[in-house]
């Protein structure tokens, strides 16, 4: 454990050592000063204004620019280290595969998730400050869903990371994912529905296994109960899961994928040539 945490340590300061952290939190911290600083609080659409409305706005941003952040950020960690040298030098003192993976992964954590998760306090103390209503439910729940959304990227990153032995090939390899999954958010999933070769059961499924859908169907529920916003697709996952059911989905199902791709990451680290 003294190992792990000491990987993780390492980690973080050289993450904090990288312009990509420090551009990363501004981006977010600065998203969030500027929704209050035009007067997006302020403005009133589909009847959410106030916090409410500029947490919303969050959300969309969050699912677009959030994954591709974490994966261009983290692809290079092992990759990287191999690439460098780094892993050869790491190897050489007593530390475990073990210690060394999952410290990476623990300190490569803090460093994607806290700048968002900041960044969501920031937009909170501003609305307070504004006089704004406190949803403490609400941001406690937006609170876990950023941090599962990070956890399955994170994962997907260190598992893209183990499997490619180079740097340029894995920071492709992220790209084609993430353009992969934002299309099955809408463009190719509405496709498959208009061509009406596929079920309308088989479709929503195949949304549902997408973490960016589950992150993005998830948070408007917080907002809007109801999911008046998808339209008819609402009623078909109201019917099936309910809005707690649906919320725990959205929270749990990314962690376990999460979870999944890096222990197979893992377990692809441990077996293959390292070096």
């Amino acid at each position: 454990m003294k190992n792990l945490l000491l990987i993780a340590y390492l980690d973080v300061k050289e993450s904090l050592r990288s312009k990509w952290f420090y551009v990363y939190s501004v981006v977010f911290g600065g998203l969030m000063a500027l929704f209050f600083i035009t007067g997006v609080s302020d403005s009133v659409v589909m009847g959410f204004t106030g916090l409410s409305r500029t947490l919303l706005i969050f959300i969309q941003v969050t699912i677009i620019i959030l994954p591709i952040f974490i994966l261009i950020t983290t692809v290079k960690s092992i990759s990287g280290d191999r690439e460098s040298n780094v892993l050869e030098y790491m190897l050489s003192f007593p530390v475990s595969l073990k210690d060394y993976y999952w410290g990476k992964m623990l300190g490569r954590f803090s460093t994607v998730f806290l700048p968002v998760f900041l960044a969501l306090i920031l937009g909170v103390v501003f609305g307070m400050l504004k006089g704004g209503v406190l949803p403490w439910k609400m941001i406690f729940l937006y609170s876990a869903l950023l941090f599962s959304l990070s956890f399955v990227f994170l994962g997907l990153a260190f598992f893209l990371s183990t499997i490619l032995k180079s740097t340029d090939i894995a920071l492709g390899a992220s790209f084609v994912v993430w353009i992969v999954l934002l299309a099955f958010i809408d463009i190719a999933l509405m496709g498959l529905m208009l061509q009406n070769r596929v079920s309308d059961d088989v479709v929503i499924t195949l949304a549902m296994l997408n973490p960016i859908e589950v992150f993005r169907i998830g948070a408007i529920s917080l907002f809007d109960p109801e999911l008046t916003v998808i339209g008819p697709v609402a009623y078909y996952l109201l019917d099936t899961l309910g809005s707690t059911w649906l919320i725990v989905y959205a929270f749990v199902y990314p962690i376990v994928i999460g979870l999944l791709l890096s222990y197979i990451g893992y377990i692809a680290f441990r077996k293959k040539d390292l070096l």
